[in-house]
This record gives structure tokens, C-alpha cells and sequence, in this order.
């Protein structure tokens, strides 16, 4: 599988939903972020835009997010219980599997997903993580986890001018958590744990020491 090729699409993709303004639906606002969604084209479920402003410098914020092993985000993401990294295809690109807690109230059960991610960075300063499904035989489906596919997600770090110490974040998550689930679990799930996220976030960000 041309794994690198792969990765370089979604960053593609997540730009253009970035670009693109037509056919969000509000869903959830907080003071952190305005959480929106839309029908997938990917899959037969929704692709979710967060968009917020996150106090600290691209570099903290990213520090935060950045897909790494032993990385802050298992810290602080309640979402993100361990990151494994299976393959390192190039400097930018890797295989990893992320493993999920039950949500929901124990509704929806542990998962794990194994993703090629590219982290991308672009002439302005944005820089960004762009995952989606891949298979990989060092990882099969493995018993005690329900094996989830996110489609095209990431995040993007967008330097603000005149602000250095603001960064505006967009996430997007389209997510086949697999299993069978009822819909109405899912449609709630997803804005309120990225209103989650980014609240998590910004006192992750603001905890960091200064760089």
C-alpha cells in the first residue's frame, strides 16, 4: 500500500473542508469552539468541524497535539488512552495505532484504530496532522477492542497575525466507530467530547512551561 501517497490526500482533504464554508450545521458552542458537522462523503456518517481559538503559540499548541509516542495528548486527551507508534514510513508520515477508553457511560466499548499520519507543515506557519484507516499486519484486530476507521481527521494549527501568542485550531473527525451502535450514541458523542478536547486543550497549552 502506498501509504505516504495515502496521507498526502488527506492533508488535501482537510484543507479543502477547511476552505470550503457551505453545508456545516451548527451543533454545539462553547466558549472554546464552535462545533459543526455535515453528511461524509467518505462514509454513511457525519465529518465534524471544530474551530477555536486556543491562547498560546502554535508551537505550544502543537507540543499538545503532535502525534508521537509518549507524547503530551495521552495526558490530556480523554479520548486518547495510548498511541503506539507501528511504523515510521518517513520522517513526516507513520503508522500508528491509537487506543481508545469505553464512552459513553460504558456504551460505547474500548477501541483501536490504526491510522497513517502525516504531519504537514506549510510556508505560513500552519502545520497540521492528517490520519486516516490504513491496514497494517503488525496490527490485526485484536480481542478486547472494537476495531474503529476514522476517515480523512487531523488537526490544523493556524498562526493568527498580530497575535503570537493565539492559535486558531481545526479539528475534523469522521469517525466509523465500528460495532453496532446505536446512531443517536454517536451524533451526541462527537460534539460533546470535542467541546471536551478543546477545553482540554487549552489547559493542557496553558500548563505547558514556556518554550
Amino acid at each position: 500500500m502506498d501509504y505516504e501517497h495515502k496521507a498526502k490526500a488527506v492533508a488535501d482533504c482537510l484543507m479543502s473542508y477547511k476552505r470550503d464554508e457551505s453545508g456545516w450545521k451548527v451543533c454545539k458552542k462553547s466558549n472554546d469552539v464552535v462545533v459543526s458537522w455535515r453528511p461524509s462523503s467518505e462514509f454513511p456518517g457525519n465529518v465534524y468541524k471544530g474551530d477555536g481559538v486556543v491562547s498560546g503559540s502554535p508551537e505550544k499548541v502543537w507540543e499538545c497535539l503532535k502525534p508521537v509516542p509518549n507524547g503530551l495528548r495521552v495526558k490530556w486527551d480523554n479520548n486518547v488512552k495510548r498511541f503506539e507508534l507501528l511504523e515510521q514510513i518517513t520522517e513526516d508520515v507513520s503508522i500508528c495505532r491509537t487506543v481508545t477508553p469505553s464512552a459513553a457511560m460504558g456504551i460505547i466499548a474500548p477501541r483501536d484504530f490504526v491510522d497513517v499520519i502525516l504531519v504537514k507543515q506549510y510556508e505560513d506557519g500552519t502545520i497540521s496532522s492528517n490520519a486516516t484507516n490504513v491496514s497494517h499486519p503488525g496490527c490485526p484486530p485484536q480481542s478486547g477492542y472494537v476495531r474503529g476507521f476514522n476517515h480523512p481527521c487531523g488537526c490544523i494549527c493556524v498562526p493568527i497575525s498580530g497575535e503570537p501568542n493565539k492559535t486558531q485550531v481545526f479539528s475534523f473527525f469522521q469517525t466509523d466507530l465500528g460495532g453496532f451502535l446505536p446512531r443517536s450514541v454517536v451524533d451526541s458523542f462527537f460534539p460533546s467530547s470535542m467541546a471536551e478536547f478543546y477545553s482540554n486543550l487549552a489547559k493542557a497549552v496553558k500548563s505547558l512551561k514556556d518554550l
